[in-house]
């Protein structure tokens, strides 16, 4: 069921359906889940659970549901009605409540880190057959948009979840930008993130060229700046934590340290140079994302501090009518379900990423966790995380995998 759903990713997307089997595969994996939980040796034997719910993801599913309690006291708090909170539940349901059933299906199924990298790689290979017409369609005269899925009767954050594109043309340049199965562009280059992290852990070298190809080509038509830092940051950092368990390490790392006395200054200088340039690069993406930063943080500390406003809110022509609450994972749990839902997202991402950061030092298991934990940490800084779910699921799966590697004994 896992390897089918992802190996048909652009099948679903042709069709505007992938909104849909992200949380339809959640609680259906989910689901079965607690039912062989509860069944035990009843289940045949191939379909066992694997042991016991790990101590982190019992904190992702207390997390999520401290969301959703969030969410139900800020609907009641600002008097939005019935039917606002129940299409709002039923917005958790399809969001945040991705980030606990994931991880318990791939903590209790018996489903294998190498069937979702094999199927990663199969996604690379669709999108690679089909990024020389996706390339070239501005250039030869092809719609923007192909069409928007009748699937949208269903309900989501918005159209762009169910219309399928060739690509999209960046508004500050006004060249053309490939954004692939995501909703847009920014989000396309963490999943080509996402695809080298999963192409690497792959043991065929055909396989394995044709995943970090795929990514790359992901990552670098999308334009996106975050994108080209988690390509570098999210594959390199998780093979280099090994080496603070060496010796030879520390002694370079105290010589480095000793030459910043001299060097310092201008490495800081540079570094500020290069940081200004970073964000002169999309200077308008910058500066929206900066002020919708800055209502937020004022609105929540004034009238939302426990609970938040329950839901984004428009915003004006200062944010180029960008909802407020959005663009930010952490500023948006703050304005939308303030200080609860942060603190319920926050403890089991930061115990998540703990546990990662500890087994990648010791050896090569936890590269993969430590990656995708490193390109939610990006991503949480330039989107919301809880509405792109259901095309992380992969991800996620890992995630829940390796609590249960960790749960079990050595």
């Amino acid at each position: 069921m896992v390897y089918r759903a992802l190996v048909w990713t652009w099948p679903f997307y042709a069709v505007g359906a992938l909104y849909i089997v992200g949380p339809v595969l959640a609680w259906v994996l989910g689901g079965l889940a607690v039912l062989v939980l509860y069944l035990g040796p009843a289940v045949r034997e191939d379909m066992r659970a694997t042991g016991s719910i790990p101590p982190v993801i019992w904190g992702w599913i207390a997390g999520m549901f401290v969301m959703l309690v969030a969410l139900w006291i800020g609907h009641l708090d600002w008097g939005l009605g019935t039917v606002k909170t129940i299409k709002s539940s039923i917005g958790w349901a399809k969001g945040w409540a991705l980030l606990a059933l994931f991880p318990l299906a791939g903590a209790v199924l018996p489903i294998r880190r190498e069937v979702l990298v094999r199927a990663q790689c199969v996604v690379g290979l669709w999108t690679l057959i089909l990024a020389p017409v996706l390339l070239a369609a501005p250039y030869i005269g092809l719609p923007e948009k192909i069409f928007t899925s009748p699937f949208k009767a269903v309900g989501g954050p918005g159209p762009e979840y169910f219309s399928v594109y060739f690509y999209t043309w960046d508004p500050a340049s006004w060249t053309p930008r490939w954004q692939f199965y995501a909703p847009w562009s920014p989000f396309a280059a963490l999943l080509g993130t996402v695809m080298v992290l999963f192409a690497l852990e792959e043991k065929d070298i055909k396989w394995r060229s044709i995943g970090i190809a795929a990514g790359a080509v992901m990552i670098f038509a999308s334009k996106s700046r975050m994108g080209l830092v988690g390509l570098v940051a999210c594959t390199i950092g998780p093979r280099l934590l090994p080496l603070i368990l060496r010796g030879w390490a520390w002694q370079v790392l105290a010589a480095f340290t000793a030459s910043m006395a001299v060097l310092g200054t201008t490495l800081a200088t540079a570094a500020a140079d290069a940081v200004a340039a970073f964000k002169g690069a999309r200077a308008d993406s910058t500066r929206v994302r900066e002020t919708l930063q800055r209502i937020a943080t004022e609105r929540w500390q004034t009238d939302g501090y426990w609970f938040g406003h329950a839901t984004v809110q428009p915003g004006s022509h200062a944010v180029e009518y960008m909802p407020i609450g959005s663009h930010h994972t952490w500023y948006g749990l703050l304005f939308v379900k303030g200080l609860v839902g942060f603190l319920a997202f926050l403890v089991p991402f930061a115990w998540q990423m703990a546990l990662a950061l500890k087994d990648a030092a010791m050896g090569p298991r936890g590269r993969l966790p430590l990656g995708i934990m490193m390109t939610l940490m990006l991503l949480s800084f330039g989107e919301n995380i809880e509405i792109e779910a259901y095309l992380l699921w992969p991800a996620l799966i890992v995630l829940g995998i390796h609590a249960r590697e960790l749960a079990q004994p050595a």
